[in-house]
């Protein structure tokens, strides 16, 4: 007699949900980490621009040149705003992944459990009806000799 799990398809059903909420998971930490570099590529770029300006108007820099450094910079405030949204937008649904993955998790755990519980179960049922059958020999066979 073999050991069958009654759970066995909601366990692989339930693991499959789980594998799928992982890789959704690592689909969002791959997105905002994308989100995360390009804000700090940008930031970066603000950075090295306001050095730049900061060094040329002490030389010297003409009305046109501050008014291109400051339009430049002005697009760079733009786009870091926009980023920064992104990196909020893209923490928050990590977060939510993370949780639902978390969710899954304890699912399989019960079920892991159970099936745990079932086959300990199992195995003592299966102990016990081999020691009234061991019994069950051990008395026939005194009876055959003892007649």
């Amino acid at each position: 007699m073999s050991y069958a799990y009654r759970f066995q398809k909601v366990l692989e059903i339930k693991e499959n949900e789980k594998e799928k909420s992982l890789a959704d998971y690592n689909h969002s930490v791959n997105e905002f980490e994308k989100a995360a570099e390009k804000l700090y590529e940008c930031l970066k770029k603000k950075e090295l621009l306001e050095e730049k300006a900061l060094t040329k108007l002490s030389g010297g820099m003409s009305v046109n040149e501050m008014r291109h450094i400051q339009q430049f910079v002005i697009n760079l405030d733009k786009t870091i705003e926009h980023f920064q949204k992104l990196v909020m937008l893209s923490r928050n649904q990590m977060q939510e992944k993370q949780y639902i993955l978390m969710e899954k998790n304890v699912e399989v755990k019960k079920y892991e459990k159970m099936k745990e519980k079932h086959y300990q179960t199992y195995s003592e049922n299966l102990k016990a009806s081999e020691n009234r059958f061991m019994d069950d020999l051990s008395i026939q066979s005194y009876m055959y000799k003892g007649n």
